[in-house]
């Protein structure tokens, strides 16, 4: 078979190798002149101010792996083999709360998923409703009886936008084009019936009692579609219980890689959030030039796509687009092992998810310890061979019932008990980043990964547009990945002894984030104080060491803004990036490193908190005016005030000071970083006096 794709390093991936030699030469030279400042006159700002860069240089250490050799790839799918050899697919979408996910959103990306362009007969939608509500179910069945026109519309007319809300919104007009009048007839009775699907599961949803969760449920299983022009829909509410451990998404998962391996047993299946709706339907041919391919098949664990937004202002002030994970952490991961498992717009091999290593030897799998890995079903076992050995599923002669209720048994929640299931098998239990856990353990055990980037975004989800949101996702995921750090698992211990360093250094990049709050409250407080009281921190402005410090800032911006610029982004960008990364870093880790000590020491309890899907008209608003909105974020405002407040104070404290002392070339550095942190400070100023006035 003719190569599937083809990957290109960087072009300036050398001038990037030469900036790091460079930047650590810079590096070297500051800590010279602070130790040695220290041996001759110690006081504790200089030791603080050492120990905050010595911080910061090893965080940027890590930070240059990321950077050692990006790569960026393409695929061909028309070399792909004909549909009919083609295998199968199981797309997994979990939802938990109607309130916080709504259910007509959460039905436009299962729509959007059955709608996907690839053969119907190999291609399943499992929807896991871990909340059990009525409404969900309700919702799931009014999707499939719309989905069975939609479906062949789409493919009878090549419809690229294959989410029906998007299609029928002024994004979709573009669609109307070079279209005939029997298109627009069709596509006018569709909107009426997908109108009308909306409004029948928003009137069901009005009772409460149909949006309310269920936690103390039996398993229910549902096909809602099994007809062969069309792909399988399942509903998956497994069984939960008060006194058994759910393990939260984790858990929801691996109950739908059971189910679906009785089911329909696609050898890949792709993992999407319920807000990500599939925006390119070729997605799946896509990830299959990987997994086909014979230079990549082997050791391919997943592929992972970018996770893109649908709702990103040009004033992007809180980096929804995540644009440095996307750009330049994941291509830079790419070229080492590949990147980490986001958890969303995710393809993801069945096998790798069962299997130690892509060389363990598969017969001692199945003849040792087979139940102790994937539980007592021997349906279950038996399926599993058959993706491990490339056989044809022998379940086609079992009927239907059976299958169904042994479905009931492998998502039962006393199931996993006394297996190796969240540990070795399926999705990992290690932290509540199930997704991200997993991933780096499959690199832990020899397996790889590849990331695309394509033109056009596969997977468009809803971006965060407020403060509370930004910083409560970033406390989950801090905490989570901090836990992950001093773990068994660790990438420092675990992990450098089971994958290449410069790869582990990427991951250790990822579980030390919390460093920075220790590194930014020093350069955030001592400077300014001995700013006010008149106590140089840094070399006088004539001095040459001056100039290393100089070289230090002018080295990093330039690095960021080049990169910036080299990814398409605007020079708005550079600036709005530092500061949400200052406002994270400080802010939303002083609250993650407080959460993940108390689960330490057990004082607090595991705990998913769901982002918000639902958008405010009034967030939305202010988002769009490239306006900070902290309206319910006063927990999150605290430490920011008053460092804040601090800052302005020393500043024209010491303005004052230097005006009569005239010590300018000694306050240099310090005055400008002020300066510089008050020009970032002020949009966030304005927002939190709107906020007061508004309290006001």
């Amino acid at each position: 078979m003719a190569t599937l794709h083809t990957h290109t390093v960087q072009p300036w991936f050398s001038l990037t190798r030469l900036h790091i030699l460079f930047h650590s030469l810079a590096l070297f030279s500051l800590f010279y002149y602070r130790t040695t400042h220290l041996l001759h006159q110690p006081t504790l700002p200089w030791f603080l101010m050492t120990l905050a860069e010595a911080i910061l240089a090893e965080l940027w250490l890590y930070n240059q792996a990321f950077r050692w050799r990006p790569v960026t790839r393409s695929v061909a799918t028309e070399k792909l083999p004909g549909e009919e050899k083609l295998p199968a697919v199981d797309i997994f979408v979990c939802t938990l709360d109607p309130e916080k996910e709504p259910t007509v959103q959460v039905m436009d990306t299962v729509i959007s998923a059955m709608a996907m362009d690839y053969p119907s007969g190999t291609l399943a939608v499992y929807l896991s409703d871990d909340g059990g509500c009525p409404v969900t179910l309700y919702g799931m069945r009014e999707a499939v009886e719309f989905a069975k026109e939609w479906v062949p519309f789409c493919r009878k007319y090549g419809v690229k936008l294959r989410c029906p809300k998007v299609f029928f919104s002024p994004m979709g007009e573009d669609e109307e084009l070079l279209r005939t009048e029997g298109f627009m007839a069709e596509k006018e009775q569709l909107k009426a019936k997908y109108n009308n699907m909306q409004k029948n599961i928003e009137i069901f949803g009005e009772d409460p009692k149909n949006c309310s969760l269920v936690f103390d449920r039996p398993t229910r299983i549902e096909i809602m579609n099994e007809q062969s022009e069309m792909p399988m829909a399942v509903y998956v509410s497994r069984e939960r219980r008060p006194t058994i451990p759910h393990r939260y998404k984790g858990g929801a998962l691996n109950t739908l890689l059971r189910v679906s391996g009785l089911l329909s047993n696609g050898p890949y299946v792709l993992v999407v959030d319920c807000d990500m709706y599939c925006n390119d339907p070729s997605s799946a041919k896509q990830a299959m030039c990987f997994f086909l391919d014979p230079e990549t098949s082997k050791d391919v664990a997943f592929v992972q796509f970018p996770q893109m937004f649908h709702n990103l202002s040009k004033k992007d002030i809180y980096d929804s687009q995540a644009r440095r994970a996307f750009k330049t952490l994941w291509q830079g991961m790419d070229g080492l092992r590949g990147p980490g498992l986001a958890g969303s717009g995710c393809y993801i091999s069945r096998a790798a998810l069962h299997l130690q290593s892509p060389n363990q030897n598969v017969t001692d799998v199945f003849e040792h310890n087979a139940q102790n890995n994937f539980g007592k079903s021997t349906m279950y076992i038996e399926s599993l061979k058959a993706i491990i050995y490339g056989h044809q599923n022998a379940k086609k002669h079992i009927p239907r019932d059976v299958i169904l209720e042994e479905a009931q048994v492998v998502a039962s929640c006393s199931y996993e008990k006394d297996t190796n299931w969240g540990k070795e098998v399926g999705f990992s239990y290690a932290i509540l980043l199930e997704s991200t856990v997993t991933g780096y353990l499959l690199h832990c055990r020899g397996w790889r990964s590849t990331y695309l980037y394509p033109k056009r975004a596969c997977f468009l989800g809803c971006a965060v547009i407020d403060f509370k949101e930004g910083m409560a996702q970033q406390v989950k995921w801090v905490s989570e990945l901090s836990l992950l750090g001093i773990s068994k698992y660790s990438p420092f211990t675990y992990g450098i002894s089971r994958m290449p360093i410069i790869h582990s250094f990427t991951f250790c990049y990822f579980t030390s984030t919390t460093q920075y709050v220790l590194a930014l409250l020093i350069y955030g407080l001592i400077p300014q104080l001995c700013f006010f009281k008149g106590i140089p921190l840094f070399p006088m402005v004539t001095e040459a060491w001056f100039g290393v410090f100089a070289i230090l800032f002018i080295s990093s911006q330039s690095q960021h803004l080049i990169e910036i610029l080299c990814g398409g982004g605007p020079l708005r960008s550079w600036w709005d990036e530092q500061r949400i990364w200052i406002m994270r870093s400080l802010v939303g880790n002083i609250f993650a490193f407080v959460v993940a000590m108390k689960k330490v020491f057990g004082l607090n309890k595991a705990k998913l908190t769901l982002s918000n899907k639902v958008i405010e008209k009034e967030s939305l608003k202010k988002y769009e005016e490239g306006k900070f909105n902290f309206q319910g974020a006063g927990l999150f405002m605290v430490p920011l005030s008053i460092l804040l407040v601090i800052n302005i104070v020393c500043f024209f404290g010491g303005l004052w000071r230097l005006v009569h002392v005239k010590d300018f070339e000694k306050m240099f550095a310090q005055l400008f970083l002020l300066s510089y942190l008050l020009a970032l400070g002020y949009p966030i100023v304005k927002g939190i006096i709107s906020l007061k006035s508004k309290c006001g």
